[in-house]
């Protein structure tokens, strides 16, 4: 039981953690719109690029919406595997997306954060929502 213990906090608190840095870089998106686009563009190009990363921005929160159902839900709260995938996941989202903010990584970066850090975890949470209340299965 004492794993368990500190897994769920640890867990919750990374993706909090995730969450709180995404919309922190809703915020200040310009600097990283700017740093994916040449010294001269237009202001089409600057909307369009803005655009990509707020859509790729909404579809994190979607995300964290459905892993924080699952956790909250109960599903996936003390299922070791999840725990550790959701924990190792949003540590480097949370690592990634500091850099990502401070250094005015490209826009386009981010959606190599979004599939590794946010849709896998959340992918496999659909996957054990599916597997409890679906196929009335117990979670590992």
């Amino acid at each position: 039981m004492p794993l368990v213990s500190g897994v769920v906090p640890a867990r919750f608190l990374t993706i909090t953690a995730h969450l709180v840095i995404v919309i922190t870089i809703f915020w200040s998106r310009e600097n990283n719109v700017r740093a994916s686009l040449p010294l001269q563009c237009s202001y089409e190009e600057f909307e369009d690029r803005d655009t990509e990363l707020v859509v790729a921005l909404s579809i994190t929160l979607g995300l964290f919406v459905v892993e924080l159902a699952g956790f909250l839900s109960g599903v996936s709260m003390f299922s070791d595997g999840q725990s550790l995938l959701s924990t190792v996941a949003h540590s480097s989202a949370v690592i990634t997306l500091i850099f990502f903010l401070f250094e005015q990584w490209d826009s386009n970066l981010y959606w190599w954060i979004l599939a590794f850090c946010s849709a896998l975890p959340a992918a496999v949470e659909v996957l054990l929502f599916i597997s409890v209340f679906g196929l009335k299965k117990k979670p590992f």
